[in-house]
């Protein structure tokens, strides 16, 4: 018996979500319940900003001076003695040890392991790496080790988020938001930079810019930066007024610091990675790995002591300009040294204020040849290096303006980050942050752009002449024509007399019939009618088909009217891909169009 007649009416098949009648963006209501969790991950990563800064400062006070106490420590007044040495070897060791059998995701920087878990994860991350990643990271600083705290507080943060949304029924993509907005929490409560700490989700870890993700991490900031005066400091971290006046050209220079800081920046990540391979290739196993960074770490401070820990004392005098020039040049090849081998060693540390000191040093070196405050240039090398190394040129220039508090300085510090990206981007593949991920197979693009499926419209790439079969045609005639000749379409719709869709028919439906004789003399139009037969409409996005494609697992589909349910069109899938290739050409193809012109032959 064949099925009933169509109505004309397609099918929802995926309940209205992917079908989007103008709007802007694709955000409900869903957002005000991420908006109140992110108040909630908020404050869970602003206490565990607090928990892992204080934890450093007592590992700190513990092993160099021999007191139980959380009160911040320069290094500087560490004493020089065999035990500068032994100290971070033995960090090492324990560092290796918990990777070994605690958890392999705690070593490094934090910020590759956070990328993972959100594209390759499913923003899903482990309690145990929650617990480790802070106690190993403070364990790695308070015992010498060159780096910051913001890497490991944004994998910190994150898994807080992450942990909180597993307890909810979430999407991958909301566990995502609340994963980074606890990130960003985390960041905001060590540098006061609620701006950059956003921009930084946007630039680095959200892969998106939608109001679903963006307004909860910027809840999540704001929470942050509203319980941090009652545990850390109110105002910016490194309050500094520089009220540069520069000439016109001035901003020439500012670019030229940017380009310094860039191929700076370079050199870094290329010894970085040298170097590892050159760990990778030892013959020992990679748990050793941390104690042996660890003795370069201690014969280093030997030379400079001020060169182990965070070290935002440097960053300090830096940006006051009360460091001597021999002690900068000392402090930018120790460190930088010491931090190449202990990074790539394996062990647990973050990046951020390594990578400040390092470009603001180079910055103040070259700003005693240039006009104005040296430390005005350590600013602008601190906030290029951060934007081209991140491959974040925006989050450098916010965090630079937040970090002091000088809002005079933002266009030299935009002018400055930029030039740093713009070199980064050219000489180097990848960033330092995600060449870790390739090399575990994982490629990732960081280009956002506008999707060409939801951009375009199926008027845009259907088929406007349909070859179709009329829907009086018997079953018999179908078959005999499949079988006349194999150059046919391999699906055909059917129209009645007014041109409205009854179905389709495809060679396999033609074959399969042609072995049953007594559906010889069936009308086609009552044997393919089927009420469930996916349709779109000519206004639908191109986006919305293919997902029609996807959940009904069809090739084809047909463009009716929405109003009288005649055939306008038909879509394949080597329709999309062709918008595809579209999409590809206008990278790629280029020509004036003002102007004498070439033709195919080459005469204008």
């Amino acid at each position: 018996m064949p099925p009933q007649k169509n109505a004309h009416r397609p099918h929802d098949f995926m309940g209205g979500l992917s079908r989007r009648e103008a709007g802007d963006f694709t955000t409900d209501k869903r957002v005000l319940a991420l908006v109140g969790m992110a108040l909630i991950v908020g404050t869970g990563g602003v206490l565990a900003a607090w928990a892992l800064v204080s934890l450093i400062s007592l590992v700190t006070n513990l092993v160099w001076f021999h007191r139980f106490s959380i009160a911040t420590v320069s290094m500087a007044q560490a004493p020089r003695s065999v035990w500068m040495v032994l100290i971070p070897v033995i960090g090492g060791l324990v560092i290796g040890l918990m990777a070994r059998f605690g958890s392999e995701k705690i070593r490094g920087h934090g910020i590759p392991e956070a990328i993972e878990a959100i594209l390759i994860g499913g923003s899903r991350m482990s309690p145990k790496v929650a617990i480790l990643k802070p106690l190993s990271s403070a364990i790695s600083i308070g015992t010498g080790g060159p780096f910051g705290a913001e890497g490991p507080i944004i994998m910190t943060g994150g898994a807080i988020g992450s942990l909180f949304a597993q307890c909810f029924h979430l999407s991958s993509a909301e566990r995502k938001t609340l994963l980074v907005a606890g990130a960003a929490a985390g960041m905001t409560a060590i540098f006061g930079s609620p701006i950059a700490a956003i921009m930084l989700a946007v630039e680095l870890l959200l892969f998106e810019w939608k109001p679903r993700s963006f307004i909860p991490v910027a809840v999540a900031a704001c929470v942050s930066i509203c319980w941090r005066p009652f545990l850390f400091q109110a105002g910016p971290l490194f309050p500094k007024q520089f009220h540069m006046d520069l000439p016109w050209w001035g901003i020439l220079l500012c670019a030229a610091m940017g380009i310094i800081a860039g191929l700076q920046s370079g050199i870094l990540t290329t010894l970085l990675y040298k170097i590892e391979d050159l760990f990778e290739a030892l013959p020992i196993h990679w748990m050793w790995c941390p104690a042996l960074g660890g003795l370069f770490i201690g014969l280093g401070g030997l030379i400079e002591p001020r060169v182990l820990g965070v070290g935002y004392d440097i960053i300090d005098g830096l940006l006051n300009s009360s460091i001597l020039p021999a002690a900068v040049l000392t402090i930018l090849l120790v460190k930088g040294s010491i931090w190449l081998i202990a990074l790539s060693s394996g062990t647990s540390g973050g990046v951020l204020a390594p990578l400040l000191i390092f470009g603001g040093a180079l910055g103040w070196l070259v700003g005693l040849f240039l006009p104005g405050d040296p430390g005005f240039w350590a600013l602008l090398g601190m906030a290029a290096m951060m934007g081209g190394t991140m491959r974040a040129p925006l989050t450098g220039t916010f965090f630079a303006v937040e970090l002091t508090g000088d809002v005079s300085s933002l266009l030299p510090l935009l002018a400055a980050t930029v030039s740093a990206y713009a070199v980064t981007v050219l000489l180097l593949r990848r960033s330092i942050l995600t060449e870790k991920i390739a090399r575990r197979g994982q490629h990732i693009t960081r280009e956002y752009g506008v999707d060409p499926f939801e951009f375009s419209r199926a008027r845009d790439i259907m088929i406007r002449e349909v070859d179709t079969f009329p829907a009086e045609m018997t079953v018999g005639d179908v078959t005999n024509f499949f079988t006349a000749t194999l150059k046919t379409h391999r699906v055909y719709p059917v129209v009645d007399g007014k041109g409205i869709v009854k179905g389709l028919v495809s060679r396999g439906d033609a074959l399969r019939w042609q072995q049953d004789g007594t559906l010889a003399d069936h009308i086609l139009g009552d044997f393919v009618s089927d009420s469930s037969l996916p349709l779109a409409h000519p206004d639908d996005t191109v986006g919305y088909v293919a997902d029609l494609m996807l959940a009904t697992d069809a090739g084809r589909i047909p463009i009716v009217d929405a109003e009288t349910g005649k055939l306008l069109g038909l879509i394949a899938r080597k329709d999309l891909l062709r918008l595809r290739h579209s999409l590809k050409a206008t990278e790629t193809e280029r020509r004036p169009y003002l102007g004498p012109r070439r033709t195919n032959e080459g005469r204008t």
